[in-house]
């Protein structure tokens, strides 16, 4: 049985943990939120420490320090911010679902969570090369697209 079926989300060491990212990049896009309604729009534009052809941050370790609006996720955070994509591995194991078949360490391949379209892979801008008063601009609805269960 591998470790995220028989694991709750607090059990896991840090390496499970971070083993569970399937490196979508989908977390690192801004977040612009409408001041009249408090909803959230997901943007195109991803943090400066995020590689747009990796999905990899350039300097994990240090995000929070450089990035100070970076969110580290957690067991007990992962259900409770709403932005969360619902392809998210944490969020998928938080809410029962298990990983979905694309997912790494299901497919074995890391290249299938670009072939199935939930990667941000090549499609955002840098955060330092788009003007903030035009963030609002690259609102874009593609990061909640969820792919079918089986393709």
């Amino acid at each position: 049985m591998a470790f995220w079926e028989e694991k709750t989300l607090d059990q896991m060491t840090p390496a499970e943990w971070e083993a569970l990212c399937d490196g979508c990049g989908r977390c690192c896009l801004i977040k612009l939120e409408d001041e009249d309604t408090g909803t959230l729009i997901t943007s195109d534009v991803r943090c400066q420490l995020l590689d747009g052809d990796t999905c990899g941050c350039t300097d994990y370790p240090n995000r929070q320090k450089k990035v100070p609006d970076c969110i580290k996720l957690t067991p007990q955070n992962v259900v409770e911010i709403k932005w969360i994509p619902t392809t998210c591995a944490y969020r998928r194991l938080a809410e029962g679902k298990g990983l979905a078949w694309w997912h790494p360490l299901i497919s074995g391949d890391p290249q299938t969570v670009v072939d199935v379209g939930v990667s941000v892979k090549g499609r955002t801008f840098l955060e330092t090369d788009v003007d903030p008063d035009e963030w609002e601009e690259h609102a874009v609805d593609w990061p909640e697209w969820e792919p079918p269960e089986h393709l």
